[in-house]
């Protein structure tokens, strides 16, 4: 059976379309998709992320636990920012992609993807080992809720006394949000600018609806996981699963910006990813691209990738209509040797019609700043 989130009768009451994803009920979609899409693209969009996964890790030596365990530095943030990085094998494998927010000199507040998130916990508590740290699961103690879209600012300033206008991206600061408290959160999984509200469950509902409400004027609408996941792919925006895999190395996915193979004391997997490093620096054997349709039938992952002799060259990770460019689109590993943009001859199998695209780099949109 699947879990529900704190607001998961608002969906009910707002007619959403619900879906099981990673084991929780979430809305899919509560009207067009596209409509979602557009409107955060344009004006504002409010998001329920609860089913993503929390972990605090606490103690003197939280920190270097953190640097051991991922191959980002943790220990290099200043309270009060944030990073995006990952967890790896020692076979250098993505166990997770994730956000940590260091939340006090002792404190840090790992965010990791619903599906992985026991897999994340289990490995962070093993790594603990010798270190004067613990990690502990925090699902139960936060909801989380998104507004995305250029209008975010302005909605949600109505709402709360926080300087917004310093908040920098990928920093948070705890506030108030109607009246309740919450960490308020520069991050996002759109290409827009917005913010992420982590509150008590218990006050969800409430900071749902004076966000509903806050944010009519500027066009704000509830949107769904089918939007999301078409404006994350526009941005250029990895998803687990998919770009993602335990077999794909940050290096494969063209992320090794955030391995930090020089930290002290090294990390779990930095052998394995520091000779991925250098084959990637030589020529990697598939790399990571962007796909434009010259027509209009929609590729989707594991559809395969082809040459104009036909030979297979890669594969589809991700693909979807876009809203913004009027086309398909696609995220694919491709032999490099197809890779450069606009490469020519480069199709799609797509239910064995080879439909033709145009190699592109990423991302597909970027917005406006």
């Amino acid at each position: 059976m699947s879990r529900t989130t704190p607001l998961d009768s608002v969906h009910t009451a707002l007619g959403a379309v619900m879906t099981d994803f990673a084991g929780w009920r979430m809305p899919l979609r509560y009207g067009s998709e596209r409509a979602e899409h557009q409107a955060v693209r344009t004006a504002a969009g409010l998001f329920d992320l609860s089913h993503m996964g929390e972990i605090t890790v606490t103690g003197p030596e939280a920190g270097a636990l953190l640097d051991h365990a991922l191959v980002g530095e943790p220990s290099a943030l200043a309270v009060g920012r944030a990073r995006y990085t990952m967890i790896c094998d020692e076979r250098g494998g993505i166990l997770d992609d994730l956000i940590v927010y260091r939340l006090g000199e002792r404190e840090f507040l790992v965010v990791a993807n619903a599906a992985n998130t026991d897999r994340v916990l289990a490995a962070l508590t093993e790594r603990s080992a010798g270190f004067d740290a613990a990690p502990r699961d925090d699902r139960e103690r936060y909801a989380l809720i998104a507004v995305q879209g250029p209008a975010s600012p302005a909605v949600l300033g109505r709402l709360t006394d926080a300087d917004l206008g310093s908040l920098r991206y990928y920093a948070g600061l705890p506030g108030t949000v109607a009246g309740r408290p919450a960490m308020i959160a520069r991050t996002g999984y759109t290409g827009e600018d917005g913010f992420e509200l982590f509150c008590a469950p218990e006050n969800a509902e409430e900071l749902w609806r004076a966000l509903t409400e806050a944010g009519a004027p500027d066009g704000l609408v509830p949107c769904g996981l089918a939007c999301r996941d078409t404006l994350r792919l526009e941005a250029g925006m990895p998803l687990y699963g998919h770009e993602l895999t335990s077999d794909t190395t940050p290096f494969d996915a063209g992320l090794g910006r955030v391995v930090k193979l020089g930290k002290p004391g090294g990390f779990v997997g930095r052998e394995a990813l520091a000779a991925a490093a250098e084959r990637a620096e030589r020529r990697p054997p598939r790399v990571l691209v962007g796909l434009v349709a010259e027509g209009r039938r929609v590729p989707r992952a594991g559809y395969p990738v082809v040459a104009a002799d036909g030979t297979v060259i890669g594969e589809v990770t991700s693909g979807a209509p876009s809203p913004t460019l009027g086309r398909p689109i696609a995220m694919a590993y491709v032999d490099a040797a197809h890779a450069a943009p606009g490469t020519a001859g480069v199709a799609v199998d797509v239910r064995g019609t080879h439909e033709p695209y145009e190699v592109v780099a990423l991302p597909f949109y970027r917005r406006q700043k």
